[in-house]
């Protein structure tokens, strides 16, 4: 079941935005439909935890461009009814392939962002026929820094850095999900051994990241890289953590020589 709000057509792409309830849960799925040539990806953007799309929506629009894009707000964040019952990476990785099959099953690239690399790639690696490549921005969480409190303390480096828009817009977001459902998700963030799990995905991953990003570290990135059947490193110089945002172009310009020309 979904509620429907078309945005019409502009520059020969269509937007659709709609809430959709799935298996009891409230999704959030913001579309981009454009004129495009047969073999043009589908691109799967997933927010990080206490997020949402908007903070998504630039990098959204660029890479609009000639494709198809799908933004997801996931049960419990940007405002979507929370869950009665805890979801793990695990799960939620598993109920986001299920609306993937409800929207299309094509392959797409699975692009995530800080908690959102988790649930991708747990994804691709349960469902490897849903992920043509994967795109981790900011991943999470460093093993050697795998405490709420060292947690925390990176985020508090990085808003410190991040500009005001970008800290109104997850502060924001951090109120629509509240407290309770934010802590309990950072909690299985923190658990989650996404290392280890990237050994399973057979897609092309890469990881980028913001130069000065104090939450996923030189070190962790090129682990992640290294770790990836065939992994790739972009780093965009002079941002932080929330790269998508603040560095649109840049990111989506990496993506794209990534995918004409992925690691073998």
């Amino acid at each position: 079941m979904s509620s429907d709000d078309v945005r019409g057509v502009q520059d020969g792409r269509r937007r659709q935005d709609r809430q959709v309830l799935f298996e009891g849960h409230a999704f959030r799925v913001i579309s981009t439909t454009a004129v495009r040539p047969p073999g043009t990806p589908r691109f799967v953007l997933v927010h990080g935890v206490g997020t949402s799309h908007r903070y998504l929506a630039r990098l959204h629009d660029e890479l609009a461009v000639g494709a198809d894009v799908v933004s997801v707000d996931l049960p419990g964040f940007g405002g979507q009814s929370r869950p009665f019952v805890m979801i793990g990476v695990e799960a939620m990785a598993a109920m986001l392939g299920r609306l993937l099959d409800t929207l299309g099953s094509a392959p797409s690239v699975l692009v995530g962002h800080s908690m959102g690399t988790q649930w991708v790639v747990e994804l691709a690696a349960q469902r490897p026929e849903l992920a043509q490549a994967l795109v981790l921005i900011g991943p999470v969480t460093d093993r050697d820094r795998r405490s709420f409190l060292l947690q925390a303390l990176a985020l508090a480096r990085d808003t410190a850095g991040e500009t005001p828009g970008v800290n109104r817009r997850v502060f924001l977001d951090y109120l629509r999900c509240g407290p309770s459902w934010y802590l309990r998700q950072v909690r299985r963030m923190i658990d989650y051994p996404i290392e280890d799990r990237l050994t399973a995905v057979t897609a092309p991953v890469l990881v980028v990241r913001g130069g000065n990003d104090p939450i996923a570290a030189p070190t962790w990135s090129r682990l992640l890289r290294d770790r990836a059947v065939r992994g790739s490193l972009a780093v965009v110089p002079g941002h932080r953590h929330v790269v998508q945002h603040t560095a649109p172009r840049a990111v989506a310009g990496a993506v794209r020589a990534f995918l004409a020309s992925p690691p073998a």
